[in-house]
């Protein structure tokens, strides 16, 4: 491990997940979910309920709980932190709040240069409830690693700058195109912030990071090349470092694939639109994949999720790593039991 590197358990480093993102052989497919630990589980319904999404974010007990939650019922190989990617931009001082059924809202979009000033640097202290809460996390968790996690300067820039979630991001794309020197002072700022959220979960004991560029599918390459990728690049370089795995994920991005990876990711996440087999095509050798079975497919019945899991498997076949995943998140109406079964068959059918 180099100087930056955080200690990890003998058996956490051994684990499934952490050997697939590194490319390493393994005793069986890893398999997590995207949004697992949520509004799919009636225990989480039960302790959110009252408490705004925000908040839940700040009690490092409940974050503990949550994020616990699908590891104990679904058996996966990893779990992930449990927060929202507007949480660091809350706590450097914007005001903002998530409304049920519609998602992130700014009071004051960022437009013009002078309101840049409202992005301030990320400290520790200002996310002290993540430290503890990842403390509590990895001493219940024992070997099972957990995934940091955080968004991606664009998609954060666009809720910025939009106000709130968009079809069209017409404000986005506006200064993108229209003011390209705001356009990347904005991105840079978010690539600070964003590399010092990851920073303060790896360094409280976080085994893997996933930058999240949920929206960065709107983009055509040489518009995300020119304009994004210079940020996200800067996110990961930023905490490699550490040694720990760095996923790269957005949606809609089958275009965008080779370069997600050539920004420094170590396993780049694919969407159910094309086929894994097709994907590392695109992304190139050196990457792990993880993907991707269209999370509709569980509102099926067992047998046909059975099925479609199978043509993901035989498409990953010959993978150098391949983590089995949705291709986005779990839906909120999703069985949970649908999920704990699909764990239980890629283990099985996948095992050495």
């Amino acid at each position: 491990m180099s100087a930056n590197e955080t200690p990890q358990t003998s058996a956490t480093y051994d684990s499934a997940f952490l050997r697939a993102c590194r490319r390493e052989p393994v005793p069986h497919t890893p398999v997590w979910f995207m949004r697992q630990a949520g509004r799919s589980l009636p225990e989480y319904r039960k302790v959110r309920e009252g408490i705004p999404m925000l908040e839940s974010c700040m009690r490092p007990e409940l974050v503990t709980e949550i994020t616990l939650q699908p590891v104990r019922r679904h058996n996966v190989d990893a779990a992930i932190y449990y927060s929202d990617i507007v949480v660091p931009l809350k706590a450097i001082g914007i005001d903002l709040e998530i409304k049920p059924g519609v998602g992130p809202v700014v009071d004051r979009p960022i437009r013009t240069r002078a309101d840049l000033a409202q992005l301030r640097d990320l400290t520790p202290e200002d996310v002290s409830y993540v430290t503890e809460a990842i403390g509590l996390l990895t001493r219940e968790l024992g070997a099972t690693p957990l995934i940091g996690f955080a968004g991606a300067p664009f998609t954060l820039a666009s809720y910025l700058i939009e106000g709130g979630p968009s079809r069209s991001y017409e404000n986005a794309k506006a200064m993108m195109y229209g003011d390209p020197e705001l356009w990347a002072d904005l991105l840079d700022r978010l690539a600070d912030i964003t590399a010092a959220f990851l920073k303060v979960q790896i360094e409280a004991g976080a085994s893997a990071v996933q930058l999240f560029d949920s929206w960065v599918g709107s983009l055509a390459p040489a518009d995300y090349r020119r304009s994004v990728m210079p940020a996200s690049a800067k996110v990961f370089e930023a905490v490699a470092g550490y040694g720990v795995p760095r996923i790269h994920f957005g949606v809609g991005t089958g275009e965008l694939l080779n370069l997600m990876g050539e920004a420094g990711a170590d396993v780049v996440g694919v969407d159910w639109r094309v086929p894994l087999d097709e994907a590392v095509r695109r992304v190139g050798p050196g990457k792990a994949l993880q993907g991707n079975l269209d999370p509709t497919v569980l509102f099926t019945t067992p047998e046909i999720v059975e099925a479609k899991t199978r043509e993901v498997l035989d498409a990953a076949a010959g993978l150098e790593g391949h983590v089995f995943n949705l291709g986005h998140g779990v839906m909120p109406s999703t069985d949970p039991d649908a999920l704990t079964r699909l764990v239980d068959y890629v283990h099985t059918r996948t095992a050495r």
